[in-house]
């Protein structure tokens, strides 16, 4: 019998670790082979490909992003394949199970919650005798006289994990594992209740044998591996094993990228230090699901967060300089209006994470909060992702305003390219980020700009010109020479070679450029020793520098972050690669003309 396993990730650099469970699982005792799309590819193609195949059954891996794509496939398969059976399984469709029966009448089966004994025993039914009410865990048709009726088995006991083989030891993936995500497990469960999210529906929480995790990991990456994702919900729950985990990758690291999703309010002081003291930089990232601030929301979603020891945990994270943090947030809580989500924003984004992700409640089918939509009166999409529309406290107008945050935030801060002019501009300009962000966001989609494509300059001439209309219709004090100085250091900051062209005019003449370029080539330590450790000629400074003026001591603010307006300054960038860098960076220089005029006179 011929099984295919597939699923439709949401880009190619994913992939599934659930299809890969369930071959280990399963693979010796079937024809089987993983098959892994995208929700981008044609639907045509996916059906060509998988017709090609040849396949008895084929299972499908289901979830809120792909869903509806799969959706697709499947129709058209059982059209030019009658006989094929089809088996869902996954998150989306372990809930509300007599509804996708009775919507999609091509589906054969579905298998609820851990698939991988469930899915062994299917199979060996559909092949041997066809008892499927045997099988625990799964809904199946039952063939009458009267027609096919939908049954729902019982639910399968939880596995031991220990008995489950490893899903990361395939020949067919060490080609392509330094070019895609591995998705890895140490645990499933998570020891909490919060109604929006399915985790919260399984009890406690399991952990795979510690040894056979890391000779996984280090199988991964003898093999190439670069970045490795963790799926617990909770990576640490438990202090000692968080901590040896954590100690076992950095000693065995060799450059792989380890990302985790934590609970900061429970991080212990001890692991905090640990990761301080010892963690190489870069090769840890945390997520870290804040979702609110506002108490009566966590309450209502039976949510527990210890607000001042997150704190704590994300800013002794950010201070050791080792990992970067996402944070997460969600708008569209219970008991959470526009006006307290604003507040949760600035909470939050006061801490400076790496990246800030503002994301919209979904209510997923299976959770508390779907089942008690009608009690915060929320209304929401009908198919998935179920996103929330409104609720009692925030009606769709503010979604939308909102939404706007959301796409500046990602395209500016999440993306990193000026982050000297927004920390200058929500610390010292506007009223909180949350209110830039707005505002900002505002003006961008009265422009058309949500329209169209940008490049790097488009993003800095739209800022500008969003600045100079809010000084003029908004009286927002703006000190737009300052501001256009430090956006000229974000740009250069934003090129790892000389920039062929720039969004403002140059301030500096040819006679000026002239002067400075010979001056740097005579008097190099103007800019400082390691510029002057170059040793560059006026020929080599033509190929690696800009210079631009900036109307603040410069130098000062690149020692020390704090902005003077006092003088003026040259900004010296320099591109060049140096020895350990795998390509050229740019490099910040400066001389503070002020005190060069009076040291020449």
């Amino acid at each position: 019998m011929k099984v295919v396993l597939s699923t439709l990730n949401a880009k190619f650099i994913h992939t599934s670790l659930a299809l890969r469970c369930l071959k280990a699982y399963s693979g010796h005792k079937f024809d089987m082979e993983i098959a892994e799309y995208t929700i981008k590819d044609p639907a045509m193609n996916i059906v060509s490909d998988l017709f090609s195949r040849n396949p008895d059954v084929i299972g499908f891996s289901c979830y809120i992003w792909n869903i509806e794509e799969t959706i697709v496939v499947i129709k058209m398969l059982k059209k030019i394949k009658p006989e094929l059976k089809i088996v869902l399984g996954g998150p989306e469709v372990s809930y509300d199970t007599d509804y996708w029966m009775e919507r999609l009448p091509e589906v054969d089966f579905i298998v609820m919650g851990e698939g991988e004994e469930t899915f062994d025993h299917l199979l060996t039914e559909i092949e041997t005798t066809q008892k499927y009410h045997m099988v625990f865990g799964v809904a199946y048709r039952k063939h009458t006289e009267a027609g096919a009726e939908i049954r729902i088995n019982p639910g399968r006991p939880k596995l031991d994990l220990n008995t489950l083989p490893s899903p990361h030891r395939f020949e067919e993936d060490l080609s392509q594992l330094g070019n895609r995500i591995v998705y890895f497990e140490t645990s499933r469960g998570c020891p909490f209740s919060c109604q929006f999210c399915l985790s919260s529906i399984e009890v406690g929480v399991r952990y795979f044998d510690i040894e056979r995790t890391k000779a996984d990991i280090i199988y991964l990456i003898d093999n190439g591996a670069k970045l490795i994702k963790f799926v617990d919900r909770t990576f640490n729950i438990k202090r000692d094993y968080a901590l040896e985990m954590f100690q076992f990758l950095i000693e065995n690291h060799r450059g792989c990228v380890f990302q985790f999703e934590i609970t900061a309010d429970i991080m212990r002081p001890e692991v905090l230090d640990y990761l301080a003291e010892n963690a190489p930089p870069g090769i840890f990232r945390f997520e870290i699901g804040v979702q609110s601030t506002n108490d009566p929301t966590n309450l209502a979603v039976q949510r527990r967060q210890n607000w001042s020891k997150l704190v704590r945990t994300v800013t002794k994270v950010k201070d050791s300089l080792k990992i970067d943090q996402h944070l997460d947030l969600i708008a569209g809580l219970p008991l959470e209006n526009y006006d307290t989500f604003r507040g949760t924003f600035n909470d939050v984004f006061a801490l400076r994470p790496e990246e800030l992700q503002l994301g919209f409640l979904k209510m997923l089918r299976g959770t508390g909060l779907r089942r008690d939509a009608e009690k915060w009166g929320y209304i929401y999409m009908d198919t998935a992702p179920y996103e929330m529309l409104a609720n009692d406290l925030m009606p769709f107008s503010d979604i939308v305003r909102i939404k706007r945050v959301e796409d500046v935030l990602e395209k500016y801060w999440n993306a990193h390219r000026m982050d000297h002019t927004l920390l200058y501009l929500v610390d010292h300009v506007f009223s909180s980020p949350f209110d830039f962000f707005q505002s900002f966001g505002d003006y961008w989609e009265t422009q058309g700009w949500q329209k169209i494509g940008h490049q790097l300059e488009d993003l800095f001439s739209r800022l500008w010109s969003y600045l100079t209309v809010a000084q003029k219709q908004e009286g927002v004090t703006l000190d737009l020479p300052v501001i256009e100085g430090l956006m000229k250091l974000d740009y250069y900051l934003n090129h790892r070679y000389k920039p062929r062209k720039v969004w403002w005019e140059m301030e500096l003449d040819k006679s000026e450029w002239s002067h400075w370029m010979k001056t740097l080539a005579e008097q190099p330590e103007l800019a400082g020793e390691k510029f002057a450790s170059y040793q560059f000629n006026e020929r080599e400074l033509q190929k690696h520098i800009v210079m631009e003026k900036v109307p603040f001591n410069m130098p000062h603010y690149l020692q020390t972050g704090e902005l003077i307006a006092e003088g003026e300054s040259l900004l010296v960038m320099m591109y060049v690669q140096e020895q350990g860098e795998q390509k050229p960076t740019a490099k910040p220089y400066s001389i503070n003309l002020s005190k060069q005029e009076q040291l020449n006179s």
